[in-house]
């Protein structure tokens, strides 16, 4: 789900770089943080708490970039 939210928020230029307050324009190395895996007789689950990206700001001599289990604090809402 977090990932797709993240493509989403690049695409729309919803992401802003705290440098040059520019669009992000892309991001690295995505991973989604379990915070439990559960395995019974048949049953099975994965629950996850979130997760870590490295985002790229990627504009004109703008050189920003962070790895980052908090990328929504960098979402502008229009």
């Amino acid at each position: 789900m977090s990932l797709q939210r993240i493509k989403e928020a690049i695409a729309n230029q919803q992401l802003r770089c705290p440098t040059c307050k520019g669009p992000i324009q892309k991001f690295e190395k995505y991973v989604d943080s379990v915070e439990s895996i559960w395995d019974g007789a048949g049953d099975s689950a994965v629950n996850f708490s979130g997760c870590k990206v490295t985002l790229v700001c990627g504009n004109d001599d703008c050189d920003w970039k962070e790895r980052t289990d908090y990328w929504d604090s960098y979402l502008v809402h229009s």
